[in-house]
Parts: structure tokens; C-alpha cells; sequence
């Protein structure tokens, strides 16, 4: 018999009963039932339930036994009876009767309960993440994470995707977030940067007559954390194809996401073909250029309504109404709890009105709406008897946050929202530019290595704010799996591109010199994408953080809690790496 097991804990049933079997695990609960004690017996596989019987050596040393140690024990598999079936358990018919314990590895007091999510902190849970990961719900988490990018590779290299790998050290590179850089020793005074995302290096291989590339590439930025983006490095499907328009790479990304969520999804509805909508319009009817689409419900801009208003909280500025449908009979603690949930998104309250079964609107700013206004708004939102409409007022961006959350939640509190389905969306047409509000410098709103729509000529002759881009969100459940771009290939369109976001042409030669080389020898056509792998996993696993399906992820401040990461360098090797540490003053 093997040293350890003849058995995993998920492997006995029925049939195994009389035979004589080796398992090992962890102790992971223990009964005492009127003298007989019952063990829960865990390994990766499963849970087989043992029995010792007093008086024997076996229930001596199971008896004494901390939860979570190691142990094997040798026993007889015996029914459990008709009667004592567990049908939660595949090993739920058989018991095993133990003869022979070993202690293989005793366990330490526990700092919190592992087979009971029992509310402890994030902070001690991360400390731990070896015991937290062998709870129930993060260890399969972390197995579907697994057979996610297991099943990944198996579909990208049936769409004819070819797996090639790119460099961890590179260097510095302006996209978008802060980069880790890495001392070079022989170098000294020089650094590498880890990769932001294999940008340069996929655009490179299509230069160098790869056609269609993907990694499971790891991805390293210095910025905070948020329930959907773990801070430090994440990992994405890495995407580029050769001689492509926009619509090609939907295609193979459209498919690879409907089957991954249907065979992942445990039967939540995945919504095909995917929607195309351009960003303006996301803006204007759900507030978000990464929209929530299971919300049934739209903002309709009314801006116009109120132009010239005497109505001092619409008058100059953008409005936006939200009509939800039969809810007039809702009492006002429904109109005062959205308005409660708008004044924690940012706004200073919610105004709404009802519309009677005559038509008429009642409500804290009906008295202010006049007959042009309620003609009007009934046209443009289609009222009818049992509608409420709520708005918001201020500044475009402003008021898109706060109404797009106020839609989603609306829907939810009013049943207007669609559980139980993945809903997909592309969003398209992105402004190549935008302006910093504080220092007014026109900067790249998004990738700025996109091919902007129009070329050159639109680069030339059109206003900067503008200019779209050939760059896309594919977008699911209102989380942003991932951002992509038909690339820009032609060197003077790249100059100018970076030239009018503030780069001049020799700083462009400088910072990216092999890539602008590459260009002057052939460039084909290319686009490309990259969903984030964590994000996939966090929707089908259906988890509100995406620490909870990263195995050893970073803490909100960047911080390894298991490990000691970050940790500080003595001196001699700083020396060695030519560095020296200037530490911030205290305040």
C-alpha cells in the first residue's frame, strides 16, 4: 500500500464498502456522539467522515488531535445505512472505521475557524491565506480560476491562436499607471520596468509575421486597490492579431467569452451577439462608459426641457431622467431611501415626481414644472400611469456617476432588474483625447497606441477633443473585463498623435525607439485585447472582490501580510545595486 493513501477523500462510495483503505488529510471537524467519535477527514478531493470507537488506540489518538492537523489513518470502509446517508457528501454512503492513526503534522492553535465563514477580517485572513485557502468557498475559487485558464488556452488555440511569451524586465513605458521598476546591477544608476501589460512586445511580434498571438500575461502597476483591480500585478488573456479591422477581433473574443461563461456560469444565461454601443451614447443613457445592462432601465438626457428655465435647480445646467416604471403606488419611504443612496454617490439629493392615473405628475418639484415641461417630458420618456421619474442636475461627468448608480439601484429596488444572466456589451468610439480639468493639457483619454479613426487628416484638421479612436471595452455585469485597440502602425501618425498630447518628436524616438523602428520596416495592420483574467474569475464565481479569487493576493495598501512584502534592503545590498534611500520627512 502507498506510504500516505490508497484513497483521496473524495473517492469512496458504495462499492468500496469492506475494503481496507490508507487516506490522509486534515482533521477538519470532530463529533462525539454518545462515546463515539466521528472525524471529518479533508484533502483536496473531498471529505470522507471516520469513526473510532472508545477504548481503541485509534479514538485515543484522534481524541486529542487539533483540528487542521495532518494525519493517515488505515481502516474498513462500512456503509453508513440507509438511515445515516449524508446526500450532500459524493463519500456520503460509506464511512470509514479506523484502525491505525499517524500523526503526519500537528496544528497550532487556529486564529479563526476554517470550516465556518465566521466574518474575520480581510486583514488576518490575508496574514493566514494558507489556512483561509483551504476553506470551502476559496478553495474552489482558486480551482476555478484554474480550469478557467486551463479552458482559455484550450479555446484560444482552437480559434488558431498561437501561446508565445514576452519579457518581465523592459522599459519604461507612459500607459496610464505608475510602473515598478527594477535596479540593474550591472547597469549601474539604470533601471527595468516590469511590464504594464505586453503592449509593445505583441505589437512587435505582429511586425515580426506572427499572426494571431496570446499569453496569460502577468501584469505589473503601481496604483490602489479597488474591489475589482488587485493593486501590484494582475493577470490578462493577452490578445493581437495581424490584418485586422474591429470587428474581427469581436469575433474570436466574442465567442471565446460566450462559451467560457456558459460552461462556467453554473447555467446563468449568456446574452449573444453582443451589443456595439458607442461611448457617448453609454454616457448619455447609463451613465457609465461600463454599464450594467441586466438594469432595465435608461437615462434620457432633457437637458434642452429646461433651457431658459425659471427652475433654478435645472436652469444651465445637464439633466438627466430616469423613468421607472410602476412604482406610484411604492410608499415614500421607497422615494426617500434612492434619494438616500443618490446623497452617497455624491449628489446633494434626488428630485422625482408621480404621474397619476390622469397623467399628471405630483411630487417635491411638480409645483415647478410647467405645462411645456410636463408635455415634454411625457413625450420624451413615454409616461404613463404608475411611472415615477427621478433626475439629476450639474456637471456632464457628475451627473453621469451619480444617475448611472441611481439607475442600477432603482432597478433593483423597483424589479426591473434581470438576475441570472451575463450581459455583454462592446463599447466603441472613444475619444482619442481628453482635458485635464486642472492644468487644461490635452492627454490620451485611453490607449495610446490606438490608430485614431481618420488617420492623419483627422489628426491634422480636427479638434483634439473630437478625434475617436479605434479602441473598445468588452464590458459584462457593468465590470470592464478588458480594454483593446485597432493599433496605430504608421510612424508619422504616432508622432503626431504623442505631439499633440505634449510628447515631442525626439522624446517619441527616444521612449520608444524600437517599436518606431519596427514601423519603418512593414508594419501590417493590427488590433488586439486584453480581458482580465481575475475579473472573468470574480463574475463566475460571483464574488464582489477579486482578492477572493487570487490565491496569494496583495492587500489594499500593496502589501504581501503573509510574506513581509515590501520588505526594506540592508545596506550592503543597496550598495550593491548603486542605491541609496531617501525616506519621506514626517509631517
Amino acid at each position: 500500500m502507498h506510504r500516505y493513501r490508497s484513497h483521496t477523500c473524495g473517492e469512496l462510495r458504495a462499492s468500496d464498502v469492506e475494503s481496507d483503505v490508507r487516506l490522509s488529510g486534515w482533521l477538519h471537524n470532530r463529533r462525539d456522539l454518545g462515546g463515539i467519535l466521528f472525524i471529518d477527514l479533508r484533502d483536496h478531493y473531498g471529505i470522507t467522515q471516520l469513526v473510532a470507537r472508545p477504548g481503541t488506540p485509534a479514538y485515543e489518538a484522534l481524541d486529542k488531535l487539533s483540528k487542521e492537523s495532518t494525519v493517515r489513518v488505515d481502516g474498513k470502509v462500512v456503509s453508513r445505512g440507509t438511515e445515516n446517508v449524508n446526500p450532500d457528501l459524493p463519500t456520503g454512503e460509506i464511512e470509514v472505521e479506523v484502525g491505525e492513526v499517524e500523526l503526519l503534522g500537528a496544528a497550532a492553535p487556529l486564529p479563526f475557524t476554517i470550516n465556518a465563514e465566521d466574518g474575520v477580517n480581510e486583514e488576518r485572513r490575508l496574514e493566514y491565506r494558507f489556512l483561509d485557502l483551504r476553506r470551502e468557498r476559496m478553495h474552489k475559487n482558486i480551482m476555478l480560476r484554474t480550469a478557467v485558464i486551463s479552458a482559455i488556452r484550450h479555446k484560444m488555440t482552437a480559434l488558431g491562436f498561437n501561446e508565445m511569451a514576452t519579457p518581465i524586465l523592459s522599459a519604461t513605458s507612459p500607459e496610464g499607471a505608475r510602473d515598478f521598476v527594477v535596479p540593474s546591477r550591472l547597469n549601474p544608476g539604470k533601471f527595468y520596468a516590469l511590464p504594464q501589460a505586453p503592449q509593445q512586445f505583441k505589437q512587435l511580434l505582429m511586425i515580426s509575421g506572427f499572426d494571431r498571438y496570446f499569453q496569460i500575461a502577468p501584469c505589473f502597476r503601481d496604483e490602489d486597490a479597488r474591489a475589482d483591480r488587485s493593486p501590484g500585478e494582475f493577470y490578462q488573456l493577452d490578445v493581437e492579431m495581424s490584418f485586422v479591422e474591429q470587428e474581427d477581433v469581436f469575433q474570436p473574443i466574442e465567442k471565446l467569452m460566450t462559451e467560457l461563461f456558459e460552461e462556467f456560469g453554473n447555467g446563468r444565461h449568456v446574452t449573444s451577439p453582443f451589443p456595439r454601443i458607442p461611448f457617448r451614447e453609454a454616457m448619455l443613457k447609463y451613465g457609465s462608459d461600463k454599464p450594467d445592462l441586466r438594469a432595465q432601465l435608461e437615462l434620457v438626457d432633457i437637458t434642452d426641457v429646461f433651457e431658459g428655465s425659471e427652475f433654478k435647480a435645472f436652469a444651465g445646467k445637464h439633466v438627466r431622467a430616469l423613468a421607472v416604471p410602476d412604482v406610484s403606488a411604492q410608499p415614500r419611504k421607497f422615494f426617500d431611501q434612492l434619494g438616500d443612496f443618490a446623497v452617497s454617490q455624491g449628489a446633494k439629493g434626488l428630485a422625482w415626481v408621480r404621474v397619476a392615473e390622469d397623467g399628471s405628475l405630483s411630487g417635491p418639484i411638480a409645483k415647478f414644472l410647467t405645462e411645456e415641461n410636463v408635455a415634454e417630458l411625457t413625450k420624451r420618456l413615454s409616461l404613463a400611469a404608475g411611472h415615477a421619474v427621478f433626475f439629476g442636475a450639474g456637471e456632464f461627468d457628475e451627473v453621469s456617476k451619480i444617475m448611472g448608480a441611481v439607475r442600477v439601484e432603482a432597478a433593483k429596488r423597483a424589479g426591473h432588474f434581470e438576475e441570472g444572466v451575463f450581459r455583454f456589451c462592446w463599447i466603441v468610439d472613444f475619444p482619442m483625447y481628453e482635458k485635464d480639468e486642472d492644468t487644461g493639457k490635452i492627454d490620451f483619454s485611453h490607449n495610446p497606441f490606438s490608430m485614431p479613426q481618420g488617420g492623419l487628416e483627422a489628426l491634422e484638421t480636427q479638434d483634439p477633443l473630437d478625434i475617436l479612436g479605434w479602441q473598445y471595452d468588452i464590458v459584462c455585469n457593468g465590470v470592464e473585463l478588458s480594454s483593446g485597440a485597432i493599433r496605430n502602425h504608421e510612424p508619422e501618425i504616432m508622432l503626431k498623435a504623442f505631439e499633440i498630447a505634449g510628447y515631442d518628436r525626439d522624446t517619441v524616438e527616444e521612449q520608444f525607439a524600437g517599436m518606431l523602428r519596427a514601423f519603418r520596416f512593414g508594419a501590417p495592420p493590427h488590433g488586439g485585447i486584453a480581458p482580465g483574467v481575475d475579473r472573468i474569475v470574480m463574475l463566475l464565481a460571483d464574488e464582489p472582490n477579486i482578492r477572493e479569487t487570487i490565491a496569494f493576493p496583495l492587500n489594499g495598501n500593496a502589501q504581501d501580510l503573509m510574506m513581509g512584502a515590501p520588505t526594506e534592503l540592508d545596506e550592503t545590498r543597496l550598495r550593491e545595486l548603486h542605491l541609496s534611500v531617501r525616506k519621506p520627512q514626517p509631517k
